[in-house]
């Protein structure tokens, strides 16, 4: 196996333009440079350095040979730092883009990240759109689709599947207790679109029944807490994503109703850069996010 040193060392040498100034940089005499480089060259069969007292120069090979060295070298490092920037305290800005019906979700565990990393700075972007992580310098976006697509520059890492499901107070939902779906159309509805006028929603079933169900909401808005208060209120039906309203069921504020039924099962991922190397801020806070929906899942 070859001594990755004689790379280093070879690497060294042409960066300073010869054995004496490359040994003055490493503190190695400079006959234990030569040494080496002469021990690299006759395992390679090759000259890689022409050298005499009063010139120095690389060889045609050499120069492609130590562009190599070079990689490994700077391979070398960037491993060094990685482990240097894993043990470091996790400070800095945080750019965190999450759907604006997932802020409400989330905020209640975000001081607890914050108490635990004081020198982390987050910056919530609450929108709905699918942003550009690179051109808009976002650290970290949450997302949620039925078929994540897939992009070489970013890195993707699924937190949870959600499905939404019906959910309606207590009284709404004796109304059609013993009622298969068609009794949906008997109910007042809440919608999470900003588009006025009649809604679809596409529902799923047992045994892959479809339903599709057109509809003009009492009250339409896109955060999740506003519509979950308002279906506990007795306004209407809303179709919620399940980790939204876990509490509401668990307290009975909600009631899941036509059981079964729900919207497609979406796919709750991160997506970050592929840059090597994530901040400390940013790891720790991707795994604060990876915990938060652990217990999501847990709860439900």
């Amino acid at each position: 196996m070859p001594d990755l040193n004689d790379y280093v060392f070879f690497a060294e040498v042409v960066k300073h333009g010869g054995f004496a100034p490359a040994g003055r940089a490493l503190r190695i005499p400079k006959s234990t440079l030569s040494r080496r480089i002469a021990a690299l060259e006759a395992r390679l069969g090759v000259r890689l350095i022409e050298r005499s007292s009063r010139r120095f120069r690389v060889t045609e090979v050499g120069e492609a040979f130590h562009a190599r060295c070079r990689a490994i070298v700077d391979e070398a490092e960037q491993a060094e730092a990685l482990v240097v920037e894993a043990q470091s305290e996790p400070r800095g800005r945080v750019r965190f883009s999450c759907p604006e019906g997932l802020v409400d979700s989330l905020s209640p565990g975000l001081p607890a990240f914050l108490d635990r990393y004081p020198k982390v700075r987050l910056q919530l972007i609450a929108t709905d759109r699918p942003v550009d992580l690179i051109a808009e310098r976002i650290d970290v976006a949450l997302r949620v689709r039925v078929d994540p697509a897939t992009d070489a520059s970013l890195t993707m890492r699924t937190l949870a599947r959600s499905r939404r499901i019906l959910v309606a107070c207590p009284a709404l939902a004796n109304r059609v207790a013993a009622s298969g779906i068609e009794a949906l159309g008997t109910l007042p509805t809440l919608g999470s679109n900003d588009e006025p006028g009649e809604i679809l929603w596409d529902l799923s079933g047992p045994d892959g029944a479809r339903h599709a169900h057109r509809h003009e909401p009492r009250m339409t808005c896109g955060d999740f807490a506003a519509l979950r208060d308002a279906a506990a209120a007795g306004i209407g039906v809303a179709l919620l994503p399940d980790h939204v309203c876990c509490d509401d069921l668990a307290s009975g504020r909600l009631v899941r109703i036509f059981a079964g039924w729900g919207g497609q099962m979406g796919i709750v991922h991160i997506v970050f850069t592929t840059r090597r190397g994530l901040p400390p801020a940013v790891r720790a806070f991707i795994d604060h996010l990876a915990a938060t929906f652990a217990a999501f899942t847990a709860a439900a």
